[in-house]
């Protein structure tokens, strides 16, 4: 083994570099010893008290809001740490520790005694606050979200946290984060042992919506300019092959940006663009999982900081949740499957996670020259990454590589496994792999739940997105209604000891999982829509032989269009969609009533309309296909689906068949009794918006309900 394969490896400390600074070690040793590594300061730059222009919640009364600045400190000597990727190339203080530094949000009772002990810390997705959403906890269905700094009576939506007494909390990790969204992390770059750049292949995916975009933003700095060691490439559709562009056709503008030429020639919309290149100093951007772990365990365990400063929450957190959507999420089964739920004095720090649209996906994160704020899809970012063995929380065995590996598997050898709650889309299913969390790596048989893991499915609901480039309009049904249930479901499997609402998800072996010739088989041929059954493909890429310890050497991985199913791109692991029924809505999971009782079908695939990749996957989005409301007009139009009148009659029978529908998902556990009636409403709408609208005789049937 040779010195610059020892410098390229972080885990190889042991041999010739680790004697070379033997010396240094033991020092560090010695130093570090005393030193206890944690949250060492925080800065409070704003308060303000009360909130919400004086709101109050319930008993609980006002709340405050408190902004400030973290800083911490990492000991890369503790195994606990030692994962993080280039973590031991990172500079270190005098007492031998790695600092960094984020922004931090709280939202409290000003009076902590009035609230529930309880803390709600949600992981930022991009910077961005989603628990005040239209698909979050805190607003009903007809209430706007709040900006990304709530402030006002309105960002508090319905309060439905506030009205608990949880304290709120978010603290930067992503390097990706805008410096506007105020939720930003500082962390160091690796740097070899002799103070040089560490260099290595990157990678970028570039696409734009757009017809107007000219410069392309590199995630790190090119190592060189010389355009002999960087390729771009350029294709209009996913499965096209790539066509090299020559240097005549592009330059560097800098050591960060590209452009084509001659200067100012925009790039060909929705055109997959993919530049290879040599590029330089990594950041450590594992430390963004120590960095959430680091401050939760401050919220809830510390009084002060190493100043004095005090802990805005001291002595008021007996129970901590964590919530993630979508990236976030996908961050959080990474946080679980690394061991960061336990903190560097082996305490747990969450006792409950939520994850919302996260797929049997990971994040880009833990990697040298990693890119956290990537997201792959069945056409974009697919060549990252992001989704590698283990999937399932369970201890299974990748049948490719013979490793044995779960995301539960570290925190269940240190008792710090929190209970967990994976929530996912129809959306997941197509384009993250979803099923993959609850079926084995083979793809043959079911997994049976483990004790502290449930699983939901929200039937035929998107991931959200884009909506102008898809053929089909928008999916609009939230997922608010089941999300609240399901958090209470699991605060009182944590706090009581309450089983949790039972697993609602597609499944091998009632047949309600298949693969999507299955699905297309069943789904109606409905006039003006289009079905490729396209899926995202789970691969095993070869990215190079230090690949598990975090370097990507073959990098991007060599592939060949197609993408779907294609052996020439590597082993393949099996993943599966949910059966549709004969309107094309999704059979298993919760069905929510806008798919019980539908007025349209709604699926969580769509593809891409002309002029963005006509065809190719449409990301994140679903469809909303309005069913016809006369049988003349479905005979007419050729749409094999029953119309409204054929199966409701008339809105007296849409009405009640809604409200049973409701009722039933009440008495179930999925929709908390007081949503029920913002979610009848929310229907009779959908109804009175035309395609079921009363006759005149009609009408007191609502005057009635609404009495």
């Amino acid at each position: 083994m040779n010195d610059a394969t020892l410098l390229t490896n972080p885990r190889l400390l042991q041999s010739k570099h680790a004697r070379l600074f033997g010396v240094l070690a033991v020092a560090l040793t010695l130093s570090t010893s005393l030193a206890e590594a944690r949250i060492t300061k925080i800065q409070i730059t704003s308060r303000e008290s009360p909130t919400f222009a004086g709101s109050t919640f319930g008993g609980v009364g006002q709340y405050e809001k408190i902004i400030g600045k973290a800083f911490g400190a990492v000991d890369p000597t503790d195994p606990k740490n030692a994962i993080i990727v280039d973590l031991a190339f990172a500079p270190r203080n005098a007492s031998g520790l790695v600092e960094y530094s984020m922004d931090f949000f709280i939202l409290k009772p000003i009076d902590l005694s009035k609230g529930n002990q309880k803390l709600f810390y949600e992981v930022n997705n991009r910077g961005n606050k989603y628990f005040g959403l239209l698909d979050g906890f805190n607003v009903n269905l007809l209430i706007a979200g709040p900006t990304n700094n709530p402030t006002t009576a309105a960002d508090a939506g319905d309060g439905f946290l506030m009205n608990q007494g949880y304290a709120l909390a978010w603290s930067g990790w992503d390097t990706s984060a805008p410096a506007s969204s105020n939720m930003t992390i500082t962390i160091p770059v690796a740097k070899n042992p002799d103070g040089t750049s560490i260099v290595g292949p990157s990678y970028e995916y570039i696409s734009f919506d757009n017809s107007t975009t000219v410069t392309a933003t590199l995630t790190y700095p090119a190592a060189t300019l010389d355009q002999a060691q960087a390729t771009l490439t350029n294709r209009a559709l996913l499965n096209d092959t790539p066509v090299t562009i020559p240097a005549s056709g592009w330059q560097y503008v800098d050591g960060q940006h590209i452009q084509l030429l001659p200067a100012g020639t925009p790039f060909t919309q929705s055109n997959i663009y993919e530049f290879s290149y040599q590029a330089k100093d990594p950041a450590v951007t594992g430390l963004g999982l120590a960095a959430v772990r680091d401050f939760a365990s401050f919220l809830r365990y510390a009084t002060a900081d190493d100043g004095g400063t005090l802990n805005p929450l001291a002595g008021n957190v007996t129970t901590a949740y964590s919530y993630g959507v979508s990236q976030s999420a996908r961050y959080q089964h990474d946080y679980l499957w690394l061991g960061f739920n336990q903190d560097e004095k082996g305490k747990q720090v969450f006792d409950g996670i939520f994850n919302w649209v996260g797929g049997a996906a990971g994040v880009f994160i833990n990697y040298r020259f990693s890119q956290d704020g990537r997201t792959e899809r069945n056409r974009q970012h697919l060549l990252y990454p992001e989704s590698v063995f283990p999937f399932a929380n369970q201890t299974l065995t990748d049948p490719i590589t013979g490793k044995t590996d779960g995301r539960m598997l570290r925190c269940t050898q240190s008792s710090t496994c929190p209970k967990v709650m994976e929530v996912n889309s129809a959306n997941e299913y197509w384009v993250k792999a979803a099923s993959l969390l609850h079926t084995d790596p083979m793809g043959t048989v079911d997994l049976p739940d483990p004790p502290n893991a449930r699983y939901y499915f929200l039937s035929g609901l998107e991931h959200g997105g884009l909506t102008t480039i898809c053929q089909q309009p928008d999916d609009p049904i939230s997922p608010s209604p089941a999300l609240r249930a399901l958090f209470v479901s699991l605060d009182n499997w944590v706090t009581k000891g309450t089983l949790p609402l039972p697993s609602q998800v597609p499944r091998l072996v009632n047949g309600t999982l298949v693969p999507t010739a299955q699905y297309g088989a069943s789904f109606p041929k409905i006039p003006g829509v289009t079905y490729t059954g396209l899926k995202t493909t789970r691969y095993r890429f070869n990215y190079g032989p230090l690949f598990d310890q975090g370097i990507l050497t073959k990098y991007p991985p060599v592939v060949s269009p197609p993408f779907q199913d294609n052996p020439a791109n590597g082993p393949i692991y099996p993943s599966f969609v949910p059966l549709s029924d004969s309107d094309g809505n999704d059979i298993a999971g919760v069905r929510l009533p806008d798919v019980a009782v539908p007025l349209a079908t709604y699926t969580g695939w769509s593809l891409r309309k002309s002029g963005f990749g006509l065809n190719d996957g449409c990301e994140g989005e679903g469809q909303k296909i309005v069913l016809q409301p006369t049988m003349a007009a479905r005979i007419a139009a050729g749409d094999p689906r029953l119309s409204t009148q054929e199966r409701y009659g008339n809105f007296y029978g849409y009405y009640f068949t809604l409200l049973f529908a409701i009722n039933d998902l009440v008495n179930r556990g999925y929709v908390l009794p007081a949503d029920a009636q913002p979610l009848f409403n929310y229907g009779l709408n959908q109804a009175l918006g035309g395609i079921l609208r009363p006759k005149a005789n009609e009408l007191h049937l609502l005057e009635v309900r609404e009495n």
